[in-house]
């Protein structure tokens, strides 16, 4: 099978090797001896909010301060 990288450097993969890897997003990319290897990635629920959060442009600091707020009596 053949994949063409595009003028933005993305590539597209074939159906039958996607098909391997139902409900993938992510897959981690490194160059091995001359290869591109990709291996599945499966992002924890924990990095799903840290990702929503930084979406919405709440940060660290942000959570901090909610925390002191919410435990304040």
């Amino acid at each position: 099978m053949l994949a063409k990288k595009t003028s933005k450097n993305q590539i597209t993969l074939p159906k039958a090797i996607v098909a391997h890897f139902p409900g993938v997003e992510y897959f981690e990319v490194q160059e091995v001896e001359d290869r591109i290897v990709l291996r599945p990635v499966r992002l924890s629920r924990a990095d799903e909010v840290r990702a929503r959060l930084a979406d919405l442009g709440i940060s660290e600091e942000d959570v901090d301060d909610a925390v002191i707020w919410a435990r304040r009596r």
